[in-house]
């Protein structure tokens, strides 16, 4: 491998390190409203096991990733799930203490099953982001060492450091946002929202396939959608920071 291609290489890993850690924003605040009622010692490992079974899956997905590119009901399954836990929490909010009781009572889903919910939703975030990789990683020049999958070892070995790289990415960051969630309760109802638009964000996926049709494949790619996305991630994120800061300075007024 000669410098060129060395360079040309440590781009691509680069810019796909780079999409992941985007990626990794929303990913992070979904994970870290899964394990948050969990005790403090069983959260750092419901993550790293959830996303340690994702990466199995991940890996193992890259030798079929031309299959798996096929199967939109993935990604509708984890839709309709993000959506069905952020409607979920937002009508028992709205109810009050008791929903607040029945909230509590449901919530305490064992540590492996909510292991179970971390790896699902990676799962679901992971198509896109995979397919993203094995697009950009194909661009490069072969390696000539041989194939995993049917793809070139070096292309390969590009998509799967980035796919690591990510998986640590979210790891860490669930587990700082879990800690803000901690020191600012009011912003759990915005991190639920932020769950629910996440949810959408898959549903518009979906729509997109190939398979599908119901929206032109470009659109979730396009500027607009990305304007869209992040501009109401943005408000969501604007909101709760907001109603979070007045509700601490009441309790610090009213203590």
């Amino acid at each position: 491998m000669d410098t060129a291609m060395i360079l040309e290489y440590g781009w691509v890993l680069l810019v796909l390190i780079g999409l992941e850690g985007i990626l990794a924003a929303d990913n992070a605040v979904v994970m870290a409203v899964m394990v948050k009622h969990l005790p403090d010692t069983q959260q750092k490992k419901a993550l790293f096991y959830g996303l340690m079974g994702a990466f199995v899956f991940r890996f193992g997905a890259l030798f079929l990733i031309s299959f798996l590119a096929n199967v939109w009901q993935v990604q509708a399954l984890g839709a309709a799930y993000l959506l069905y836990i952020a409607i979920s929490h937002i009508w028992k909010h709205a109810k009050g203490k008791d929903g607040e009781k029945e909230k509590k009572e449901k919530s305490g889903s064992g540590f492996w099953m909510t292991v179970l919910k971390v790896e699902i939703a990676d799962i679901a975030f992971a198509i896109d982001s995979m397919l993203a990789a094995v697009a950009l990683a194909i661009t490069l020049p072969e390696t000539g060492w041989g194939h995993i999958g049917g793809i070139d070892t070096g292309q390969f070995a590009i998509m799967f450091l980035g796919g690591l790289v990510g998986l640590i990415i979210i790891r860490f960051a669930a587990t700082q946002f879990v800690k803000l969630l901690k020191s600012y309760p009011s912003l759990e109802t915005a991190a639920f929202l932020i769950v629910g638009w996440v949810g959408v964000k898959l549903v518009i996926y979906t729509l997109a396939h190939p398979s599908l049709g119901v929206i032109p494949h470009s659109f979730p790619e396009s500027t607009l959608w990305k304007m869209i996305f992040w501009g109401v991630m943005i408000l969501i994120i604007l909101w709760g920071w907001f109603v979070s800061y007045r509700s601490k300075k009441k309790t610090e007024t009213t203590n």
